[in-house]
């Protein structure tokens, strides 16, 4: 029974108060938003009793991955935290959103990649590393800021040999500053980057009192760092990967795929690689610290023929704890170079009884995908994906043409969008990383935000070094913060 406000419904109210509040308080936890604001009409004490156990209840049900928002989140009432996720998720439905760019044009063309944590996001390009922070909102239940902070080099000589090519956050006892990065030369280093002074110009060179190597790549680029609590997974462009952890003194393990290799994504039971090949998406359990040297599932394609065909995956990622599948390391999520998203769930019994090529399975056999989408009018391959959104439903797909990001609501994958980053740049978007009301991005020239969260003020974003029309962004949007974008629906209705 839902109690409603209104003079008709006080009888009825005042024999619900006769209720224990303990009985309440249980019935709280499987109410929506709209029942609680519903009986939290009813009376002063169903007011106090949802203020007090309502709202708290529905968020510990309900939770938002978010990295930008932690801040904030510690200032803002229970009530504040289930406005802000209802508007956002509201956004996610119409799409509305406010675009960014979160810095001027670059010189040249790069291939950045971010990293991120609870205090900042990194955006790694060339031998620069750019630092914006998160900060509290200026009123509960609006977006928080994201400043830029400093920038870092790591090499004093421009070389391409040492540009960064990958890069991770690590746990750090809250100082949120350790990374590890990766370089085109195949060098691999723990990097604490050291504290920003203010008023300081120009990028902090990063000294080598702050980096420690770890030389398990020889000469070969590292494609992709990927982490899970203390434990790392590195995977150099030859295929060799190697899983250690975050010590002084790591036992690494090595383990070689003996092909092109790009990606990789780590999970408490699993590490899963990426490459290009005829079995481009393998799943090798873990086990009391040790990494299997066999793989224990193959994750394939929808479609298979009598003709051998081989493909690549690019990016690879897991579900955030609110996804309709659960908090679970079960569900794979994988972007291919023919532009399709696959999810594979690794409980699944969908297998492929055969693969072109393939003479032998492990002992999960070969799993066909649960779900699979793509953007129909665009058919490139995919760089990077990312999960989160509204209800921690959506999958980020960054293309690799026009600076092109796809959405799909895994409750209803034939509604997904795209949408042209700031700037509409011809380039790859080269990494995404999707929280619960943003989107962060890369392309060639810029990095960039797509803040789906209620609240959203000039100030809260950085400002840019040059005018607007300079770095080829168009026209302010609607809300006057943001900037036009292209945006277009995946079906010809829209």
């Amino acid at each position: 029974m839902v109690v409603r406000s209104g003079s008709d419904s006080s009888d009825r109210a005042m024999r619900a108060e006769a209720l224990p509040s303990d009985i309440w308080i249980v019935v709280l936890h499987y109410l929506s938003v709209e029942d609680l604001a519903h009986i939290a009409q009813a009376s002063r004490y169903f007011h106090a009793l949802v203020s007090e156990y309502g709202w708290k209840a529905y968020n510990k049900a309900n939770p938002r991955h978010s990295w930008s928002l932690s801040k904030a989140l510690q200032l803002w009432s229970p009530y504040d935290q289930v406005r802000y996720n209802t508007i956002t998720d509201r956004n996610w439905t119409l799409p509305s959103f406010v675009a960014r760019p979160l810095a001027s044009k670059w010189t040249g063309k790069l291939q950045p990649v971010l990293a991120i944590n609870n205090s900042r996001l990194f955006v790694a390009a060339a031998s620069h590393i750019y630092s914006y922070t998160f900060g509290r909102s200026a009123a509960p239940g609006t977006a928080p800021s994201i400043q830029y902070e400093c920038a870092y080099t790591t090499n004093k000589v421009l070389q391409a040999t040492r540009d960064i090519t990958s890069i991770e956050c690590v746990p750090d006892g809250g100082y949120d500053r350790t990374v590890y990065v990766g370089y085109a030369d195949g060098s691999l280093e723990r990097v604490v980057l050291p504290a920003c002074k203010p008023g300081t110009e120009g990028p902090i060179h990063i000294e080598q009192g702050f980096r420690e190597k770890r030389p398990y790549h020889g000469n070969d680029a590292v494609e992709s760092i990927s982490s899970c609590g203390d434990q790392l997974l590195s995977l150099s462009s030859n295929g060799t990967a190697v899983f250690f952890t975050n010590s002084a003194n790591p036992s690494p393990q090595f383990l070689e795929l003996r092909v092109r290799s790009w990606a990789t994504h780590l999970a408490h039971r699993h590490a899963i690689l990426g490459a290009s090949s005829l079995t481009p998406l393998v799943v090798h359990g873990i086990h009391e610290s040790h990494l299997s040297a066999t793989p224990s599932h193959i994750l394939t394609s929808s479609t298979h023929d009598d003709h051998p065909r081989a493909s690549a995956v690019y990016g690879i990622c897991g579900t955030p704890p609110s996804a309709p599948w659960g908090a679970s390391e079960q569900i794979v999520i994988s972007g291919w170079y023919d532009g399709v998203v696959n999810v594979h769930d690794l409980r699944s019994s969908r297998r492929a009884h055969r693969i072109p090529g393939v003479s032998s399975y492990p002992a999960g056999g070969a799993l066909y995908p649960v779900m699979s989408m793509c953007d129909p009018l665009l058919f490139e391959p995919v760089y990077d994906v990312s999960s989160g959104g509204g209800g921690g439903c959506h999958i980020a797909a960054g293309t690799a043409r026009h600076s092109v990001v796809s959405f799909w609501d895994v409750r209803a994958t034939n509604k997904g969008w795209s949408v042209h980053a700031p700037g509409n740049d011809s380039s790859p978007v080269y990494s995404v990383v999707l929280e619960s009301s943003r989107l962060f991005g890369a392309t060639q020239s810029r990095p960039f935000v797509l803040d789906f969260g209620p609240g959203a003020r000039e100030e809260a974003y950085p400002k840019l070094a040059r005018p607007p029309r300079e770095d080829g962004l168009k026209r302010r949007d609607s809300s006057g913060v943001g900037f036009y974008v292209t945006r277009y629906g995946h079906t010809r209705s829209h």
